[in-house]
């Protein structure tokens, strides 16, 4: 066989003279091959779309590419790709590829640097630090000269199914962050196209069903938190299974969702609310610097802020879903009587009982929530930076995890104020302790280990909350249109 070319039409790059530019790839069919023959699971000369997505699962890609993948390239629709089928998609992909590479490379030098990716985002409306756009020149440099060159570009993106630069850069800008039923972190970015677009909303819609869902699957867990929070010295002797078991013979099976109807009712309020108020301080930060992005610690004053405010408007929400939750069989009717009761027999003040802990507790928890899941992230992309900017499902997972955990064992003892005081009732007959007060007494009676009561089944939740959100948030963002 003689010397294969593929030629595409493109910018002479800098200094050239010839009208197009050749791309001789002697041995294109020869990748094609080898790349056909790793997605052949089977070997049996096709690959069907189940070997796709594997295949896209293992470096880090979402699996919906496969669908589109076999959509365009299986010509006598079987459902399966031959390898010719499967090399004529590639040549096409690529030859899209070239020219979103040429588009990107302003100077026409045949890479790609920082500032290019900077002038890229800052021309589709979104801004980035270097620091950011290093990151994401970094995750595709594989021969250290901190440049990206076609070839790099071409395989990097040979699997993914992207069409158009706007569909890549959404896909290096947006990360995912779970709602596992304490403070959410930090909100996301969005350009004024995505906001004109009802992204935002969209986004915003998906996350509140992923934290509806995941809330209600570990519901019992939370429960049984709130009662060993509450109950302390005198539930010493309750396991994880007892305290279920007692919660069950008290009330049936129901019973260990008592508390999470208004615990989800409350997300979408506090979400909007939350993004609002973000959008705000973001604007009031960042002040005379049109356009510019805000530095990892502005985003966390403003995030703490927008945290605050939206807990300062829905809090007596809280005191409510703390309430329910404690609730014996009978006790109240439902969320409306919950409420009336508390106002004729505690006053309006009782429905913001442990506001400041709850308050100071939103820093720390968004802080370290943050900072750990940024550091691992970004040290797992500069070690293993070699197949997606995305890190991929498991370590996304894996980093949420890490993250949630270190920010619950800074905030928990806050969070364990905060719930007591809400659970004060007059008719108790007992004093109103403040928050200094309730620290002292609980270091008094149960000793350090007091202010971590109830942390067990708050940390077996993690995995199961963390998981239930993405499988949910991804479904719903195919759902509603949001997916890249």
């Amino acid at each position: 066989m003689g010397e294969d070319k593929v030629r595409f039409s493109a910018p002479t790059p800098c200094g050239g003279s010839d009208d197009t530019v050749a791309i001789a790839d002697t041995d294109h069919e020869k990748r094609y091959a080898e790349l056909f023959r790793q997605l052949d699971l089977n070997k049996d000369g096709k690959v069907d779309i189940s070997e796709l997505r594997t295949a896209l699962a293992a470096r880090g890609l979402h699996q919906g590419g496969a669908e589109e993948i076999v959509l365009e390239s299986d010509i006598n629709q079987d459902g399966l790709l031959d390898f010719q089928e499967f090399s004529q998609y590639l040549q096409a992909h690529e030859k899209r590829l070239w020219f979103m590479f040429h588009s990107v490379d302003r100077n026409k030098d045949g890479r790609i640097d920082v500032g290019e990716i900077q002038h890229l985002f800052h021309k589709l409306g979104v801004a980035v630090t270097l620091e950011q756009a290093s990151r994401i020149l970094k995750s595709m440099d594989r021969d250290g000269t901190m440049t990206i060159s076609w070839t790099e570009w071409r395989d990097h993106f040979l699997l993914n199914t992207f069409r158009n630069m706007e569909e890549i850069v959404l896909y290096w800008k947006h990360s995912h962050m779970f709602d596992i039923g304490e403070h959410l972190t930090v909100p996301d970015e969005f350009s004024e196209q995505e906001r004109r677009s009802g992204l935002v909303w969209r986004q915003l819609v998906a996350g509140a069903m992923a934290g509806a869902v995941s809330r209600t699957g570990t519901a019992p867990l939370d429960r049984l938190k709130v009662f060993l929070q509450v109950h302390g010295s005198t539930a010493r002797g309750i396991n994880l299974w007892s305290g279920l078991r007692g919660m069950v013979r008290e009330g049936g099976l129901t019973s260990l969702w008592r508390g999470n109807g208004i615990n989800v009712l409350k997300i979408a309020p506090e979400s909007a609310i939350k993004f609002m108020a973000y959008e705000q301080i973001k604007w009031l930060i960042r002040g005379s610097r049109e356009g510019g992005s805000l530095r990892v610690q502005e985003r966390f004053i403003a995030g703490s802020l927008a945290g605050a405010t939206a807990q300062t408007i829905i809090y007596p929400m809280e005191v409510l879903k703390t309430r329910l939750t404690l609730r014996k069989t009978g006790q109240y009717s439902g969320m409306a009587d919950c409420a009336k009761q508390i106002l004729k027999t505690e006053g309006v003040r009782a429905f913001y009982r442990g506001y400041l802990p709850n308050t100071l507790g939103i820093i720390p928890y968004a802080g370290i929530d943050l900072a750990v899941y940024e550091t691992l992230k970004n040290a797992w992309l500069q070690t293993y930076c070699v197949d997606s900017a995305d890190p991929g499902v498991l370590v996304l997972l894996g980093c949420g995890t890490v993250s949630s955990t270190c920010g619950q064992l800074a905030s928990y003892p806050l969070a364990l104020i905060r719930t007591r005081m809400q659970a004060q009732a007059t008719t108790e007959g007992k004093p109103k302790l403040s928050m200094m007060g309730q620290f002292k007494y609980i270091i008094s009676q149960e000793g350090l280990p007091g202010l971590y009561r109830g942390i067990t089944p708050n940390f077996l939740k993690v995995i199961p909350a963390v998981s239930i959100s993405y499988v949910v948030y991804e479904h719903m963002k195919k759902i509603l249109g949001v997916g890249y």
